[in-house]
């Protein structure tokens, strides 16, 4: 529809002249209003359609090679996975990523980087939807309403669109015995109560495992190799046994990890101070700062590293670079 078409409408309503039409020709005119409003109103509001949902290959791939630092287990694992599930018309099951380290390696980043190859809304798309654990479950006494209200929050989302993300954040922060409540949801049923999962995607936060991963890549280190040694058969197993033992995180004992829910088990490498200095430079990008060296390297040389003897690995990550910056700009 032309602007000069719909600057004739309101012109002819302000007018007066559309109640001189003939009871057929406003019937006409009044319904041809109506479904130019649901046009303007779908054009402008995010819907399951895509036209907002279609996701970009190409932008993962590009994002996770200049963006994430540190992370080729992570970053080929995830590609693999998304790139596999996205391209397949008729999934038999919803992908569950579960992905682990410590605060600062990229998790989070990884959430933010998937939401925005498939939606053209990125995180704040309707359809992606976050949950942090301390502050949408945080009462032990109230673990029956949680698994409630998240069955019927998921089930209601997905509902309205089959192409729905869910990121549970602070997994090793979560009641055990919460996300079992949402179990059957990640199984390989075509549909539940007419509902179908299969087409949606669930991801899992985690400090958990965090050790275990440090210590894979520490010896690698001690043992003069390059982390770029260090395979997803390293660290999965003891990952996956680390995560299902914790007695204190929403894994612990959980089904979805007895019946293999968790497609894929993703460790996040401790970053070193080189990794620091990308991510420093990346943030300088992002601003529109001219590249500087010198401030890069001072940022990561003002962060924390661990274990005391060696020093090798920043122990908050990236996490603090834009206030470091911001510091030393």
């Amino acid at each position: 529809m032309k602007a000069s078409h719909i600057c004739l409408w309101v012109t002819l309503a302000s007018s007066g002249l559309v109640s001189a039409f003939d009871p057929i020709t406003t019937t006409v005119v009044v319904g041809f209003g109506a479904a130019l409003g649901r046009a303007i109103f779908k054009y402008f509001k995010e819907t399951c359609d895509p036209k907002w949902i279609a996701y970009n290959a190409t932008g993962l791939k590009t994002d996770l090679d200049s963006k994430l630092f540190g992370q080729h287990i992570a970053s080929r694992i995830i590609l693999k996975a998304v790139n596999g599930f996205m391209s397949n018309t008729n999934p038999k099951k919803p992908l569950v990523l579960s992905l682990h380290g410590w605060t600062g390696t990229g998790k989070n980043f990884v959430s933010q980087l998937i939401a925005e190859s498939v939606y053209a809304e990125g995180m704040h798309s309707r359809f992606v939807h976050v949950f942090t654990s301390t502050l949408h479950f945080p009462h032990a006494e109230h673990i029956a309403t949680y698994k409630s209200q998240l069955q019927q929050w998921v089930r209601g989302n997905v509902n309205n669109c089959e192409r729905s993300l869910f990121i549970f954040d602070e997994m090793d922060k979560m009641h055990p015995g919460v996300i079992d409540s949402i179990k059957q949801y990640l199984e390989y049923y075509d549909n539940l109560d007419g509902v179908s999962y299969r087409k949606s995607i669930f991801i899992f936060l985690s400090n958990a495992g965090g050790d275990d991963i440090t210590k894979t890549a520490l010896e690698f280190w001690k043992a003069g190799k390059g982390r770029e040694e260090i395979t997803l058969k390293d660290l999965e197993k003891t990952l996956s046994l680390s995560v299902f033992n914790d007695q204190n995180g929403g894994f612990f004992q959980t089904s979805l990890i007895d019946k293999n829910l968790v497609d894929f088990f993703v460790p996040f490498l401790p970053l070193e101070y080189e990794h620091v200095v990308q991510c420093a430079m990346a943030e300088m990008e992002a601003r529109n700062l001219r590249p500087n060296c010198n401030m890069a390297d001072k940022v990561a040389r003002d962060m924390i590293y661990f274990p005391k003897p060696e020093r090798v690995f920043s122990s908050t990550g990236c996490k603090t670079v834009q206030h470091k910056l911001n510091f030393y700009r």
